[in-house]
């Protein structure tokens, strides 16, 4: 069947618009509870962790009711990080996990994560079975069979334990002024207290969510205030999370931005060094930069590809045996320790680095000379098409003709915001930026046109 409910990461869109309605969330419950809960028999039960939209609170009870209607008992961890799920999943030897979510997207939206008893995200062909219950009902438990739900208290402090469990033992972070930028999302008490903890001098920003300011104009989304922050306070480093901090960017102390592929190449090439990096390999998507794979082979390693999603990069990690992998955007994968995307692991990673070589932020963010690149995104009305557009083909046709052999071109449908992303990679900028704005400026034709 062709996917209507999931996108890249689970379902995702305008909070009270389809998909993500209450009746829908409350399907969608009984659904994986019914489709976990056939998998053995026992004792059954899902974690659900969220971040600091309004609507969190709306989704919760939602999915609540329609997993507990097919037997299933709900463990609610309220505001953690998206990884903090895929922990507690596992540890707590729950059917599943659920993380009411929709990452670095503005608060109006929302979206519901989907994690395996492993602590790892659904498969899609999962999540297609999943979807065809939904459209079909299921049956609900017999009324003396109906799930329980409670609330646990110490789910961020267990996850929080793990995470300054990743770095050497008595490594400290004593003398090191670090700004954390939480986003207002579900890091916003986490992030700090972890940093202090390890003897960090921590200026938090970000860190008072009112429900509607997650991811507004703070954040790896907008990273803005952080650099400035950064400047202000003299500060060494900064960390910018998103939404549910699977994601991360780093800020050096003049200021400077890195993004996922700088932090990728530092911790390949040190556990290169170490011997640690299985396979020789680092997984990325298509979207990271070519400088990033010309460093990695001039390192003698390789650098593998995936579609966009850190979904798919996990899955391409554990189909080979990888254990580094991520996203340009800032999710950061080390399966050793974490199921998905991790921003204050990855970020305690690099301080940790800092403190081992001496060396300052500035120094370690710059890894390699990336390819000048440009990503522009165009929002479409619900129903459009732009990509199917003749104008839009044509374009995207002479602008592949005018790269060929001096870059590459890469055009693709958000798959979680109605969005279509742009990308070139040109050494001649002159060149990169007149095919990103030729292509850009059709599907900015057919999406004015079309509303």
């Amino acid at each position: 069947m062709n996917r209507k409910l999931f996108g890249t990461d689970g379902v995702r869109g305008t909070a009270n618009v389809h998909p993500m309605t209450v009746d829908m969330a409350v399907s969608l419950g009984a659904a994986v509870g019914r489709y976990f809960r056939n998998e053995h028999g026992g004792v059954h039960r899902v974690v659900i962790g969220k971040d600091t939209r309004l609507s969190g609170y709306m989704f919760e009870n939602a999915l609540t009711a329609g997993l507990t209607s097919t037997g299933m008992n709900v463990l609610l961890l309220g505001p953690v990080p998206t990884p903090a799920v895929g922990l507690l999943t596992a540890s707590m030897r729950a059917d599943l996990g659920i993380m009411i979510s929709a990452s670095h997207n503005p608060a109006d939206d929302n979206g519901i994560k989907l994690f395996g008893p492993d602590g790892y995200k659904l498969s899609d062909a999962v999540e297609t079975e999943i979807e065809t219950m939904v459209a079909e009902g299921v049956k609900p438990a017999k009324p003396r069979n109906i799930g329980r739900a409670k609330r646990i208290e110490d789910g961020r402090f267990r996850y929080q334990e793990r995470v300054k469990g990743t770095l050497p033992a008595g490594l400290r972070l004593d003398g090191i002024k670090v700004v954390v930028d939480c986003a207002n999302g579900a890091a916003y008490r986490t992030a700090p207290e972890v940093l202090w903890e390890l003897g960090a001098d921590v200026i938090a920003i970000g860190t008072s969510p009112d429900g509607l300011n997650i991811n507004k104009d703070c954040g790896s989304t907008h990273p803005k205030m952080a650099a400035e922050a950064v400047l202000e306070h003299g500060a060494d480093v900064g960390i910018c999370l998103d939404g549910d901090a699977d994601r991360i960017l780093l800020i050096d102390e003049m200021g400077q931005i890195a993004d996922g592929d700088q932090i990728m190449a530092l911790l390949a090439a040190r556990m290169a060094e170490q011997q640690t990096l299985k396979g020789g390999a680092l997984v990325a998507t298509v979207m990271s930069n070519l400088g990033l794979e010309r460093f990695m082979t001039d390192k003698g390693l390789r650098l593998e590809r995936t579609k966009v999603g850190d979904r798919y990069v996990v899955e391409h990690m554990r189909a080979g045996g990888f254990n580094l992998g991520g996203e340009q955007s800032g999710h950061i994968v080390m399966t050793d320790v974490a199921t998905t995307g991790d921003g204050l692991m990855a970020g305690l990673q690099f301080l940790a680095e800092m403190v081992r070589s001496g060396r300052s932020a500035s120094e370690l963010t710059h890894v390699f000379d990336p390819v000048p690149q440009m990503l522009k995104n165009v929002r479409y009305g619900a129903g459009q098409t732009p990509l199917e557009d003749a104008a839009v083909k044509a374009a995207i046709r002479e602008a592949e003709a005018k790269l060929d052999g001096h870059g590459r071109l890469l055009i693709r449908r958000s798959g979680t915001e109605p969005l279509i992303r742009v990308m070139a990679e040109c050494e001649d900028n002159e060149l990169l930026t007149q095919v990103v704005d030729g292509i850009v400026a059709e599907v900015e034709k057919v999406a004015t046109t079309a509303a």
